[in-house]
């Protein structure tokens, strides 16, 4: 019965292989180790209240609590119970019988507390092996503990937990970090929170779920036949399951004072005790209990009481007599301990696995008669656990309340967390919009763009809809070397353009990107402007062509009214910037005056929309709109010249740049812009202004999260109810760990890993939750989105005068590019919203840096044949 640490290890490891077993849906039928769904979803967090009812039905006593859970630090949780028999004709009956007395004795417990009108909340402690199909149904499986009722049928309850489960959320409640129960008592069991991605019998990936591994049943299929004992065998055939609960009877209090009895007869039988003699009382069954046991290796005076029991039955021991005994006994509980010291070992492995971490640090809750009541028991179960698992810091915590009040903390979880998430999906129902609202806001950007084109409204208009003079597409002669300037963000890039025409018609770029200080991009537009001649001199001088005399194209990502070609105002700055004495200046003139000692020729300028389709269309097919989706949000296409009022002429065709960030400024968007958007934008540099654009764009979709994260927080939803400093930051929740956060990919683990970078302290739960929020935020912008581009389409159509349209859209930007989901859900909401439209997306490869120089080109071209003409 001694084994040494290389043989609990090998113990260990096929108890893994066991646990594995039990969680596939293929090999689960024939394991042993059931690994049953408890559907217990949660721990305890601490914010749980209410009243509850708790009944314990586990062994010949069946007790019922009434727990109040409170918010009051001193005493949290307040308890009154009362124990009642279940004689031994109930235990063997019928399950009608049992489940009788239950009830009779629920309600005279209520009738003594004065609580029979209340209507209470249920937990049921059921600590026999159930197969759940979710938090309040259970079918028992097996009847143990000499229970043997018949007819047993599931009833309707709050929850249904076993007392393994019960210890795990009772020790959850005083300390978070528990995430694993066990029972050694009577029987003995475990319970621990499994990743829902593992457990194939239960549907769902995300968040943990307590699993009730019934391991009493490790063995049942000979695994363990090496190291059970003649002993062991006899135990079990004369048990009223043999074959069953093997690992049970070798390790669980209820079988040890019998299996110690067996060891004595046989050495008494060999001579080796009581001088051979053997009286009727040591062959008795069950005349050595669990209890002597533990009362024979006390220290002090376990020799007095082992003398007084086998007095007792009559074999007038020696002294000799009585050490060999407690020897016996000692050795017994000691193989007790180890087997479960296993056992729990591969249970600690398992979780550190599934944690992705070096070292584990988690706490185990403990309830059972043996570990309370045997001296010597848990201290040698904790030290062979630390031997055998020394990368893993475990804090056993006993239970002091009994599985009783773990029913009720279940049943107070579930509660809180019913109540949580009716809380949660009406806080996010508001950015879940219908139909309905999405066709209204695609007519109410038609509406928009009517005005924005209309020569009386266009002052007024909110979506400024700006010629931008380009009125061709490339066609595939342009020729030459040209350079372009890319400023839309806080990065500033420079490209050098070679574009070849011809059959093998090309284009080849280089291109280095520059930050812009935020002293930069609030500072002077003098400064601003210097800092972007600089960056040209930079790159000149790393591509060897300082002197060199080019033709520059300027994409300028910002809000410009534009008078020609190369001539634009800017009307507004967005995204971050505030460089003073620019709004309402043409910026051509701007970087001109700041390049003229340079030897470089502006020849044309051009918004940042237009460049990105010609440069997805130059190759390609002609392109009819754009859409721009990474730090802003804005749209351009080729509208018909006689609808454009603002600009002379009627024939032909030019792009327009919508500057539809500006969308919903006119208050035509309130009915659907949220208190979390209304804080967004009172915490912009430019409050009231692009509000379109703070809906669903890059730049603001993170900060749209971090007000709910808060506001979900201080209602005690999240992370446990503390606002970390971090969260309070401004812009500290950026757009990427939106794209990070709903990877399908990224395990939860892997979400709280990024909230941690973030100072959030997070549990599983907590980390459902954020993944969530960031999917619906993301979702909504991504629809919207689509309800502004289903405008533009079916506008190009109706201009058109076609009952049907097929077109192309360029698309660009770092949000439709890198976001895991919104691309698709832009694609559907179009084709939902403008049925009479068939959309083929093609994706900008190289942005609009190439774009401003093919524009550059095209310029270029029509001004020699206008040369050439004259």
């Amino acid at each position: 019965m001694r084994f040494s640490d290389e043989t609990l290890k090998d113990i260990m490891n096929r108890f893994r292989r066991e646990m594995e077993n039990g969680l596939e849906r293929d090999t689960n039928p024939t394991a042993t180790v059931k690994m049953l769904p408890t559907f217990v979803r949660s721990i305890p967090d601490g914010s749980e209240k209410g009243d509850f009812i708790a009944l314990d039905l586990g062994g010949s006593n069946f007790r019922i609590l009434r727990v109040k859970v409170t918010q009051d630090k001193k005493q949290p949780v307040q308890m009154e119970s009362q124990i009642y028999e279940t004689p031994d004709d109930i235990i063997h009956g019928s399950g009608a019988q049992l489940f009788d007395h239950v009830a009779d004795c629920l309600g005279d417990f209520m009738e003594k507390q004065k609580i029979k009108d209340k209507k209470l909340p249920v937990g049921f402690t059921f600590s026999f092996p159930c197969a759940q199909t979710k938090l309040d149904e259970a079918v028992l499986l097996t009847w143990t503990k000499k229970f043997k009722a018949s007819g047993v049928e599931g009833f309707y309850i709050m929850a249904v937990v076993n007392d393994t489960t019960g210890t795990m959320m009772t020790c959850g409640f005083d300390d978070q970090r528990c995430e694993v129960g066990i029972i050694i008592g009577t029987g003995t069991n475990a319970c621990y929170m499994e990743e829902l991605r593992h457990i194939d019998l239960v549907e769902g990936d995300e968040g943990r779920m307590c699993i009730n591994t019934e391991w009493g049943a490790f063995g049942d299929n000979g695994s363990l036949e090496d190291i059970r004992t003649e002993f062991d065998r006899e135990i079990d055939r004369g048990s009223i399951n043999p074959g069953k609960q093997l690992f049970e009877k070798m390790a669980s209090g209820m079988y040890m004072g019998e299996l110690v009895r067996l060891i004595l007869v046989k050495m008494a039988k060999e001579g080796l005790l009581f001088e051979g003699r053997i009286t009727p009382e040591l062959l008795t069954r069950g005349k050595i209990e669990t209890k002597h046991v533990s009362a024979i290796e006390k220290t002090k005076e376990g020799l007095k009481k082992c003398m007084e029991i086998l007095t007792r039955l009559g074999v007038e021991p020696s002294e000799e007599d009585c050490l060999a005994v407690q020897h016996v006994c000692t050795i017994v509980s000691f193989r007790s301990a180890n087997l479960i010291s296993a056992t729990l070992g591969a249970i600690l492995c398992r979780l550190k696995e599934n944690k992705g971490v070096v070292r584990l640090r988690t706490t185990v809750g403990i309830d059972g008669s043996l570990y309370k009541m045997h001296p010597q028991y848990a201290r040698r179960l904790h030290k062979t656990v630390r031997r055998l698992v020394p990368d893993s810091d475990v804090r056993f915590l006993l239970s002091e309340s009994g599985s009783g009040k773990g029913a009720a903390m279940v049943t107070a979880v579930a509660y809180r967390l019913t109540e949580q998430a009716r809380q949660i999906q009406q806080t996010l129902a508001e950015f879940r919009l219908s139909k309905n609202q999405l066709l209204e806001v695609k007519k109410r950007m038609k509406v928009e763009i009517e005005r924005g084109l209309k020569k009386d409204s266009h002052k007024d208009a909110t979506v400024k809809m700006l010629p931008t003079f380009v009125r061709s597409t490339p066609d595939g002669t342009e020729n030459g070397d040209f350079l372009a300037l890319d400023l839309g963000g806080t990065n500033f890039r420079v490209l050098l353009v070679k574009i070849r025409s011809g059959k093998r018609r090309s284009v080849e770029m280089h291109n280095k990107i520059y930050a812009i200080p935020i002293e930069v991009m609030q500072g002077t537009g003098e400064e601003l402007f210097d800092h972007i001649v600089h960056c040209i001199s930079d790159f000149l001088d790393y591509m060897g062509m300082k002197s060199a005399r080019l033709p520059l194209g300027f994409t300028f990502s910002f809000p410009c009214h534009q008078t020609s070609l190369d001539a634009g105002i800017l009307v507004t700055w967005t995204k971050g910037f505030k460089a003073t004495d620019c709004e309402g200046e043409d910026v051509v003139e701007l970087l001109r005056e700041a390049i003229k000692r340079k030897e470089v020729i502006t020849d044309q300028f051009n918004h940042n929309n237009m460049n990105t389709s010609l440069s997805t269309g130059f190759d390609r097919k002609p392109i009819d709109a754009i859409i721009v989706k990474g730090t802003g949000s804005n749209a351009c296409y080729m509208e018909e010249m006689k609808n454009i009022e603002i600009v002379p002429g009627t024939e032909g065709r030019m792009c327009v740049n919508m500057e539809w960030g500006a969308f919903g400024d006119n208050g035509c968007l309130d009915d659907i812009r949220t208190t979390y958007d209304q804080a967004v934008d009172e915490n912009s540099l430019n409050e009231g202004k692009q509000r379109y654009e703070k809906m669903c764009s890059g730049m603001y979709l993170g900060e749209i999260v971090r007000q709910i994260l808060i506001d979900l927080t201080k209602r005690g939803f999240l992370f446990r109810g503390q606002i970390s400093e971090t969260l309070k930051t401004r812009g500290i929740f950026e757009t990427k760990f939106l794209s990070q956060i709903e990877s399908d990919r990224l395990a939860l683990l892997q979400v709280r890993a990024i909230l941690q970078q973030l100072g959030l302290d997070s549990t599983c739960d907590d980390s459902i939750i954020v993944k969530e929020v960031c999917g619906t935020v993301s979702r909504r912008a991504a629809q919207l989105c689509g309800a502004g581009m289903a405008a533009v389409v079916d506008k190009i159509r109706e201009n058109r005068g076609l009952d049907h349209l097929d077109v192309t859209v360029g698309v660009d930007g770092t949000l439709y590019k890198l976001h895991p989901h919104f691309s698709r859900i832009f694609q559907q909401t179009v084709k939902e919203l403008a049925p009479k439209c068939d959309v083929n997306f093609l994706l900008s490869e190289d942005g609009s840096g190439k774009g401003a120089a093919l524009i550059t080109a095209v310029g270029c071209r029509q001004r020699e044949l206008e040369a050439q003409q004259h």
